[in-house]
């Protein structure tokens, strides 16, 4: 929009920043020609506020005669409370192209949208599985969203600190180092130490459950772990690190990493500290049982009450939470941190900042939960999802199976990594479609649809307008003349590209990825109905060309929607 709107600011004698968030593209409509651009009448006269509508209307009349159509305003007319511009179509064309194409993929972040947006310093903890229990689909949601969260800030030029925060301490190794030394297997440990561990805390949990002596020295092993025991410690550490190799190995095949894998082992002593300034502000209460509280509410409301210490002097999970988020305020310094996990939390965290401030730290206002609904119904195979893994390797199968079905399969030069793309595709866009806080029963069938709008359809229409710039080459894009694209269904696409960075722009104010998803869903449909009408073959040269230039610019778009969502987009399937 940079170059098309400077007249605009003579005409109204405004600031362009109170223009900016005014004008906005128009959503493109199936049925008719719609203009370009729409200046919000509304918005503009926000500083008074007492328009009444017939007011706003006289207004908007006004406005547009005002303002003359010229070399790039071809037409102006008035809607509902807003001023209608359209383009001259050819520098429309123009602009629009060129942009994308030189912008590559920073097209849609260096908008006017995003001019005034410091750069800051952003911590997002996500994933945060627990070593030796189950990696459930809740964690999976995380893991997915967190690393969206990470994506979008970065792209919009944030520095950000990716942190896994994994539930590596507490009376569960207790029950590891008592379990390990009954029925623990070293070779098995160092091939699979995701799936031994658990299968080892599966058996000691039914053991400790029927002996009690089993039970006592798991706790007994907890407490030598929190003294420091040296051996104990050893054996802990070998879970640790062998787990996270392992996870490590995982994300990659998700295509994601993160900075720092931390953990509730990292505050062990420091949440003494918390405790110790907690009892030095008077804050900290002890109950009968012999727990210590803190009382959010000051008189006593049972729903205010947040336990930070068990009878036995050792720490919680709760008090391990503050104690990471002081430290990493030390550490890092950061301007926002961002807790991705699900709703069931939002209480605990609403707690945790207000805990924090409480204890006199006023930037607990920058910190915040993005709480996310439940998935229902997520099964493989082998059963419920114990592991990530088998979520990987069940999306791999049922896409290949499904890709031999359909001929058009070229030979791959590796099937089984076009197939886990385009598998995750279809699981990432099935879990962004809707709001993050809703809850959805999950459908494999539903997922793998390769109609309708679904992450396979995005990977098909990527696909596909790859193989037509390998097709017919680079010969054509010299030759490019703009005149040649102004069949209604280039312009539905110029239009459509000219939104990208609103939508943007909406994801970064709310954080919710299905404004890029519906907006990404959008763009192929377009292009699908597109590349049947807007032929290349038998077309002259620079229609060809146009027309190649129009498909490549769709399909750099796509690309750079689809990596923001965590997906690594396909060139052949």
């Amino acid at each position: 929009g940079d170059q098309i709107f400077p007249i605009i600011y003579l005409v109204l004698d405004l600031p362009p920043e109170n223009l900016i968030k005014s004008i906005s593209a128009v959503p493109i409509s199936k049925n008719e020609e719609t203009a370009d651009f729409q200046l919000s009448v509304d918005s503009l006269l926000e500083k008074d506020n007492d328009h009444s509508r017939p007011d706003i209307q006289v207004h908007a009349k006004r406005l547009a005669e005002k303002l003359r159509c010229d070399t790039v305003v071809s037409e102006i007319s008035t809607g509902e409370r807003t001023v209608n511009f359209k383009i001259n179509r050819e520098l429309l064309t123009k602009t629009v192209l060129q942009q994308v194409i030189e912008e590559g993929s920073k097209y849609g972040l260096k908008s006017e949208l995003f001019s005034d947006l410091p750069q800051k310093k952003i911590v997002v903890e996500f994933s945060s599985p627990n070593v030796a229990k189950k990696f459930h689909v809740g964690h999976l949601r995380s893991t997915i969203i967190g690393n969206f969260i990470a994506n979008l800030k970065e792209a919009l030029g944030h520095q950000v600190i990716r942190i896994n925060y994994l539930g590596d301490w507490g009376m569960q190794f207790g029950l590891l180092g008592t379990g390990f030394q009954l029925f623990g297997y070293e070779e098995k440990l160092q091939s699979n130490p995701l799936q031994h561990l658990f299968e080892v805390y599966v058996q000691v949990n039914k053991e400790a459950a029927d002996d009690k002596s089993v039970a006592k020295s798991a706790q007994e092993f907890f407490q030598r772990l929190e003294l420091g025991d040296v051996q104990a410690l050893s054996l802990w550490q070998k879970f640790r690190d062998l787990s996270i190799e392992e996870y490590i190995r995982i994300y990659k095949r998700l295509g994601i990493y993160f900075d720092e894998y931390s953990g509730e082992s990292f505050y062990r002593e420091k949440s003494q500290e918390v405790l110790k300034l907690l009892e030095s502000k008077g804050l900290l209460l002890k109950t009968i049982k012999g727990t210590a509280v803190v009382d959010l509410s000051g008189n006593g409301d049972p729903s205010s009450i947040f336990t930070v210490m068990r009878s036995d002097g050792t720490s919680l999970y709760a008090t391990r939470d503050l104690a990471a988020a002081i430290d990493r305020m030390d550490k890092y310094n950061f301007d926002t941190m961002i807790y991705v996990t699900d709703k069931g939390q939002k209480k605990h965290f609403q707690q945790v900042f207000q805990m924090l401030k409480i204890m006199g730290y006023d930037w607990a206002e920058r910190c915040q939960h993005v709480p996310f609904g439940v998935v229902q119904g997520m099964k493989t195979r082998r059963g419920d999802v114990t592991f990530l893994e088998d979520v990987l390797n069940e999306i791999q199968l049922r896409m290949l199976q499904n890709m031999a079905l359909i001929k058009t399969t070229k030979e791959l030069k590796n099937p089984q990594e076009t197939a886990e793309r385009v598998g995750l595709a279809a699981l990432i866009i099935q879990d962004f479609k809707g709001l993050l806080l809703s809850d959805y029963k999950f459908n494999w069938d539903r997922v793998f649809q390769s109609r309708g709008d679904t992450g396979v359809f995005l990977q098909y229409t990527h696909a596909r307008l790859h193989s037509l710039e390998e097709t017919f080459g680079c010969g054509y894009l010299n030759d490019f003349n703009t005149a040649c694209l102004q069949e209604p269904q280039s312009v539905s696409i110029l239009q459509h590209l000219l939104r990208f960075d609103e939508v943007l722009y909406r994801s970064s104010q709310d954080l919710q990825p299905r404004h890029i998803v519906s907006y990404l869903l959008t763009l192929s449909h377009l292009a699908a109905v597109a590349h049947k009408t807007l032929q290349i073959k038998d077309s002259p040269p620079e229609v060809a060309g146009a027309r190649l230039h129009l498909f490549k610019a769709v399909r750099s778009v796509l690309a750079n929607g689809m990596k923001l969502l965590g997906i690594t987009p396909v060139c052949r399937m």
